[in-house]
């Protein structure tokens, strides 16, 4: 079982009740996100499997693109950075490593504003802000209440002509999706001047990366927490010889689950149907809820 290799998280509290079996549940995510998704379906009583299909990280490239702009003599010409991933909080903590810390002096007039997506801003802690300055009220974390890249864009407000450094990932081997040119199309519809670093890369992981889900005996449902998880399993099938259509041919009682619906909307897209999306999707918990309830054969629209 590949939920074996994780690496030890944090435990979880809440003990839900459970299902009547143990459904075996695919996930996709990378692995970096896969030990809390991997627990909280192991908590809520599915067997978890995980087959990722992307990896999602920072390399000594983007590591020094980032860090250049993140450098004292560039940071001050920003008036904020929107985090669209915990792995871009993660890539410009790697980066602070080859830079003079604090980057900014502490008596400057302007803030700058650190703008995040739900769990992902537990990273911006006192630590991480203190990189930034020695006076953290001189940084401002903005986390919206709507957690996709349109909520982070409502909640920035109005740019008035002033730059906002985007850290998103560089994408190798699938297509990249809309949700990025899109973020910083609405960034300028807000009158922001979004200046796009490739801060980290998503990689497609090869011909063979869904081959566990083709093959596997007992298989009840799959989670997709990204558009780029779905298109490399679709052209890892491919690969495969094989394609989604005859995948749920072979199980028709598969339950496609979706991270938030920015997620559902990209499978759409590339003609994946969803069958649940949860309305909380600012943690993995979300999904995994509406995932459990309908398993109890409740309604995943009432959570």
């Amino acid at each position: 079982m590949h939920q074996s290799s994780l690496p030890a998280g944090k435990p979880l509290q809440a003990v839900p009740p459970p299902v009547a079996t143990k459904p075996t549940v695919a996930f996709t995510t990378p692995s970096n996100y896969a030990t809390r998704l991997s627990r909280l379906l192991s908590l809520y009583s599915f067997t978890p499997l995980w087959c990722p299909t992307i990896a999602t990280e920072a390399t000594p490239e983007t590591i020094a693109s980032f860090g250049h702009h993140l450098s004292a003599d560039s940071i001050s010409l920003f008036s904020a950075i929107a985090f669209p991933s915990r792995t871009a909080i993660e890539a410009a903590s790697a980066a602070f490593l080859s830079l003079a810390t604090p980057l900014l002096p502490p008596d400057a007039a302007d803030s700058l504003v650190l703008a995040a997506l739900g769990k992902d801003a537990e990273l911006l802690d006192s630590e991480f802000l203190l990189k930034f300055c020695s006076n953290v009220d001189r940084v401002r974390v903005l986390v919206p209440t709507i957690p996709t890249p349109s909520g982070l864009v409502q909640s920035l407000g109005l740019g008035r002509g002033r730059r906002v450094l985007c850290p998103v990932p560089r994408v190798i081997g699938v297509q990249e999706p809309p949700v990025v040119p899109d973020f910083l199309l609405e960034l300028e519809s807000a009158d922001w001047n979004p200046v796009r670093v490739d801060a980290y890369e998503t990689r497609w992981l090869g011909p063979t990366c869904a081959a566990e889900i083709v093959e596997v005996d007992e298989l009840d449902a799959v989670i997709f927490t990204s558009t780029a998880e779905v298109e490399g399993l679709l052209k890892s099938l491919r690969e495969l010889e094989c394609d989604w259509t005859t995948v749920r041919c072979r199980r028709p009682e598969l339950v496609v689950a979706a991270h938030g619906p920015v997620t559902a909307a990209g499978a759409k897209r590339l003609g994946v149907d969803v069958d649940v999306v949860s309305g909380k999707f600012e943690s993995f918990e979300g999904v995994v809820k509406a995932l459990h309830s309908r398993f109890r054969g409740l309604s995943s629209r009432c959570l």
